[in-house]
């Protein structure tokens, strides 16, 4: 399970990065099977944090993986176990403390988002982000709908998960448009609402291509809106590392005489936002 998770979050083929710490935090799950042979509980805690430390690897820039494991550790390590047995009871009790913790903050985080969306609006958004999405559906309903604009999020097209999405949700009438066309309709945007991979100090990372629209929704006088868990803001001790992605995914046919760059984030400054909505706080720039 562990090793299946690992492939499954470097080739993206899950993208919410709440639900990807979400899901890497669940594999840790299959370490306290009672069958796998451990010998003490200093063998146990060191393949726990061996496996750990693999699912780190997967994906360095996504905060919420980090944070998610390390906290898993610290959990299990700080009960100080005395028994191999309870070092796997300690290790379930952390998967789920800190599952429930995510996906609460994920959940009050989008009710909180919510409520920057009015009845009639149209908001443009960027890529795939569980919270977001949940802040959308949150929002409508009744005599409330809105308008979304959508991007394809090249080159893996995640916009395209997220357009099928919001297409599903009543009251949501969805468009979507390549990412070089965003500057076309920006301007008939009331707000453009984005997920978030972390905030460090005064830069927000997140899908490539969300630099330019923040950087043009900013020009046309359009409030960029970012929500996401409180744990996602960093002041210090975390330095993102961008993730180059195969030149496949941009195309499939051999690059003769040139390069393909194929960054999966980009760093835009936090001074082009409007906002950031937590689950505990709303920040205004």
């Amino acid at each position: 399970m562990i090793d299946e998770t690992i492939e499954e979050i470097r080739e993206m083929r899950t993208h919410s990065s709440s639900v990807v710490a979400i899901k890497a935090t669940r594999a840790l799950g299959a370490l306290t099977d009672p069958d796998r042979e451990v010998a003490t509980t200093e063998e146990y805690l060191r393949d726990l944090e061996r496996n750990s430390k693999a699912l780190r690897r997967a994906n360095h820039s996504h905060a919420s993986l980090q944070n998610a494991q390390r906290e898993v550790i610290e959990r299990v390590e700080g009960s100080e176990p005395e028994s191999v047995a309870e070092a796997r009871t300690r290790t379930e009790e952390a998967i789920e403390a800190v599952i429930e913790r995510i996906t609460t903050a994920k959940r009050n985080a989008a009710t909180r988002g919510a409520e920057t969306l009015e009845d009639g609006m149209t908001v443009l958004t960027h890529d795939y982000s569980s919270t977001v999405l949940g802040a959308i559906e949150h929002a409508v309903g009744g005599d409330t709908a809105i308008e979304c604009l959508v991007t394809e999020a090249r080159p893996r097209y995640l916009g395209r998960k997220t357009a099928r999405t919001l297409a599903s949700i009543e009251n949501v009438d969805v468009r979507m448009c390549t990412d070089s066309a965003a500057g076309h309709y920006l301007a008939d945007c009331d707000r453009v609402l984005i997920g978030m991979d972390c905030i460090v100090e005064d830069t927000l990372y997140n899908r490539v291509g969300t630099y330019p629209i923040a950087a043009i929704a900013s020009d046309l006088g359009v409030p960029v809106t970012v929500i996401g868990a409180g744990t996602k803001i960093i002041e210090n001790g975390f330095v993102f590392e961008n993730e180059f992605r195969s030149p496949s995914e941009v195309m499939r046919e051999p690059a003769e005489g040139f390069a393909i760059g194929n960054p999966a984030y980009d760093a835009t400054p936090t001074r082009l936002l409007d906002s950031v909505v937590t689950d505990e706080r709303t920040i205004e720039y």
